[in-house]
């Protein structure tokens, strides 16, 4: 079992950066593709950006160039820098990690973009 804990949401203005972490309760990102999702009100969960486990990172054709998915591996944390966000960013940010057998979500973290 894993445990995941997102932080780092809250309020930001068009154009601020947030910077979001998941800590996850044990050694687990050489084996795992960490990612992060997002799910606006009345949409579908979308997912923003991945990191394998062996380093390669890929994202959504929205956030590129604006958002960059990173992990500390002594500390269990990964990352989600997200830069010049828009009101269109506006969601739930869920951290997720998952292998052939196992998928496992944190409980979410609200980031909301406006002036």
């Amino acid at each position: 079992q894993v445990q995941l804990v997102e932080s780092g949401g809250g309020l930001v203005q068009p154009g601020g950066s947030l910077r979001l972490s998941c800590a996850a309760s044990r050694s687990i990102f050489s084996t795992y593709q960490m990612g992060w999702y997002r799910q606006a009100p009345g949409k579908q969960r979308e997912l923003v950006a991945v990191i394998s486990s062996g380093g390669s990172t890929n994202y959504v054709d929205s956030v590129k160039g604006r958002f960059s998915i990173s992990r500390d591996n002594a500390k269990n944390l990964l990352y989600l820098q997200m830069n010049s966000l828009k009101p269109e960013d506006t969601a739930v940010y869920y951290c997720n990690a998952r292998s052939l057998t196992v998928n496992y979500w944190g409980q979410g973290t609200q980031v909301t973009v406006s002036s």
